[in-house]
């Protein structure tokens, strides 16, 4: 099924942000700065939102506290964007524990991410995400990330997968341009960008959206993208893609954690943030300053793209 002979059609809107969990100043969950912060980006432009990725903390969140954000984020924007749960851990039974409880809260969907450390092989590999699947009612985008898990969600594995009702997405940061095309040649899962600086890309070739971290500070910036390039302006989508280097650069590639860099941006404009849990570690004031500045440069004269 497709909006038209390009993109396939997005199961979780177009233009997700992978928000950040806000903590209060004793690192405890901030759940009425989670509420403002949804509601300042699906207000800016975000039509999804993914809680509990990796941008959002999920390695040192409780169940308890994940289960928590997504009711609380679901009272603050209603229907005005899809929810997709972050639900992936090592462990399958725990992952499905994860997935029933979001359902529960009020969920839209689960993102769910290769299981790290031990390194599946594809079959097991496999069985796992089917399991997941199964155990629950909700749509699955299943999360390709392997310079972090360590395991590669092979394309073959993908085009097998396609086939179950519930797996209709993947979040893609395999870098890997052929692959991905490979999958959306052979199938109807909808993908969506997970790295910043590839979102034109992939767009370009068919992809249904993105998942951002950037979008945190800048929400109208690559929506802005998309709009250009389906307008029929390749050339201004480019311009824009470009000119968002200059904060993907700093906030993404500069080598500390997105997290770090998000909630550091965030807190100096004044917007929910707090801390982040150990073992992360806060940016430094030099770095904020440069991340400020990098910000100021590039929303300057641009209201639309400004968190």
């Amino acid at each position: 099924m497709t909006t038209d002979d390009h993109h396939p059609s997005p199961p979780f809107g177009r233009a997700l942000c992978a928000m950040v969990t806000p903590f209060t100043g004793s690192g405890a969950l901030d759940l009425d700065g989670a509420q403002r912060l949804a509601d300042r980006l699906v207000s800016a432009g975000c039509d999804g939102l993914v809680l509990s990725g990796t941008t959002g903390e999920s390695p040192t969140t409780t169940d308890a506290e994940k289960s928590a954000l997504v009711a609380a984020v679901r009272e603050a924007v209603g229907s005005r964007a899809a929810l997709v749960a972050g639900v992936g851990t090592a462990d399958t039974r725990h992952t499905v524990e994860l997935a029933l409880a979001a359902e529960k809260a009020g969920a839209d969907g689960l993102l769910v991410v290769a299981p790290y450390y031990s390194r599946p092989p594809q079959d097991a590999l496999e069985a796992h995400f089917r399991e997941v699947a199964d155990a629950c009612g909700l749509p699955l985008a299943l999360y390709d990330i392997p310079g972090r898990t360590g395991t590669r969600i092979e394309p073959d594995t993908l085009v097998r997968l396609a086939g179950h009702p519930r797996i209709v997405a993947v979040k893609d940061c395999s870098y890997d341009l052929l692959g991905t095309q490979k999958v959306l040649a052979r199938t109807g899962l909808a993908y969506y960008a997970g790295c910043d600086e590839q979102i034109l890309a992939l767009y370009a070739v068919g992809a249904a959206g993105y998942v951002s971290t950037v979008a945190n500070v800048v929400p109208g910036l690559f929506r802005a993208v998309l709009d250009a390039f389906d307008a029929g302006d390749t050339r201004g989508a480019a311009r824009l893609q470009r000119r968002a280097l200059a904060l993907i650069e700093p906030m993404m590639a500069a080598g500390l954690p997105g997290t770090v860099t998000t909630k550091a941006l965030l807190g100096a404009l004044g917007l929910p943030s707090g801390p982040v849990r150990a073992p992360l570690r806060p940016a430094d004031r030099e770095t904020t300053e440069d991340l400020v500045s990098a910000y100021r440069e590039l929303t300057a004269g641009a209201d639309q793209f400004q968190a």
